[in-house]
């Protein structure tokens, strides 16, 4: 197949991460694949400023995500923010959205640019989004992939599109494992640091100053691309680790008797997985695909909103003893590494053959 991706910028979503992900595993399946995506944001006197301080030099330009970096397939950056058009893109066979707004761009593309796919890894009518025009591309005539039932549930009911393809994500276990270990001397939870309210990020904090009420020497490991804001600021007991390398992600889940995963909406949840492959239990709010992640008991799903309930859920973790905790901490690596990438890209790629074939059918 030739296959053409259309993304946003490269940051360092998620959501790119697993785009990176499919195209490299479908170019090495033999696939002619294709990326087009926006250049990075031009960076502001401010945060120019700000990095001179800390960097001692100027960044010009947002840097791009690294998992890009390593891909063997072409690439074409536009050179400036637009739309992509027909004369952007290479005749295909298949031509897929990434993003709502790829989508928009797609559903424009001539017929002779191949099938027309749309990847929805998340429900985007949060803030500061455009929740009608948002909305819209999840009606346009584009063959749907998606990455948790919840979506495909949501694609049937509200969109009324039954015809949809459900790929889960999986987890690098190059990238993220551990061995086989016993809870930590001092009783450690992590979380990630969002600046996005979805993310729920208060909801955990809570949740933590709650349960450190009961565990006095309760520690907690953040780690974040942006650095904390004033009126979201973390405990004087927490470490912060600030944009750290990819390579180092793994050391930081490894030294977590439990992850907090207190998102209100997600798509998929990616470090629910990234913890659980590295031995961690999660407790989790039922976002994303926390559900189905956690059905198998490698950790606990509490409920949302609830920052008590989480942390009940620490306390009852950390009180385990280290027989009981590595029945959970198995239990949390076989979930994430009974299903891998390959077995995804195998599903991707019958969801694209299924795509090209609706569009043969209606030709």
């Amino acid at each position: 197949m030739k296959i053409i991706f259309v993304l946003p910028r490269l940051s360092l979503s998620g959501g790119n991460r697993v785009v990176a992900i499919y195209a490299d595993k479908l170019q090495q399946r033999g696939h002619d694949v294709f990326l087009i995506s926006q250049p990075m944001r031009p960076i502001t006197i401010k945060e120019q400023i700000k990095s001179l301080l800390r960097n001692k030099k100027i960044a010009l330009k947002e840097k791009p995500a690294p998992f890009f970096d390593i891909l063997n397939v072409p690439h074409k950056v536009l050179e400036r923010e637009r739309p992509v058009t027909d004369a952007d893109v290479p005749d295909a066979d298949i031509v897929i959205a990434t993003w709502w707004q790829t989508a928009e761009w797609v559903a424009n593309l001539s017929n002779t640019k191949g099938a027309k796919a749309y990847f929805i890894q998340h429900h985007e009518i949060h803030d500061p989004l455009p929740r009608n025009r948002v909305e819209a591309t999840y009606l346009l005539p584009l063959y749907k992939i998606t990455i948790a039932k919840w979506l495909v549930n949501l694609m049937n009911i509200k969109y009324q599109d039954n015809h949809v393809s459900l790929v889960p994500n999986s987890v690098d276990t190059k990238q993220f494992f551990s061995s086989p270990r016993s809870k930590q001397s001092v009783p450690t939870v992590g979380m990630m640091y969002s600046l996005q309210k979805w993310k729920g990020v208060d909801i955990s904090l809570e949740a933590f100053k709650l349960a450190n009420s009961t565990i006095k020497d309760l520690r907690l490991l953040v780690l974040g691309q942006h650095k904390p804001l004033p009126e979201l600021l973390l405990p004087s007991n927490s470490e912060f680790i600030y944009q750290p390398p990819q390579e180092q992600i793994k050391d930081i889940y490894s030294q977590c008797d439990a992850w907090l995963f207190g998102s209100r909406s997600e798509g998929f949840g990616l470090p629910i997985l990234e913890a659980m492959a590295c031995r961690t239990p999660v407790i989790a709010t039922p976002a994303g695909a926390a559900p189905e992640l956690l059905a198998n008991g490698g950790g606990i799903l509490v409920k949302p909103e609830d920052p008590e309930d989480m942390a009940r859920a620490i306390l009852h973790i950390c009180n385990l003893s280290n027989q009981e905790w590595r029945f959970m901490s198995d239990a949390a690596y076989k979930t994430a590494t009974s299903y891998t990438w390959d077995d995804a890209t195998n599903l991707f790629e019958k969801a694209l053959y299924t795509a090209i074939g609706r569009k043969t059918d209606d030709d």
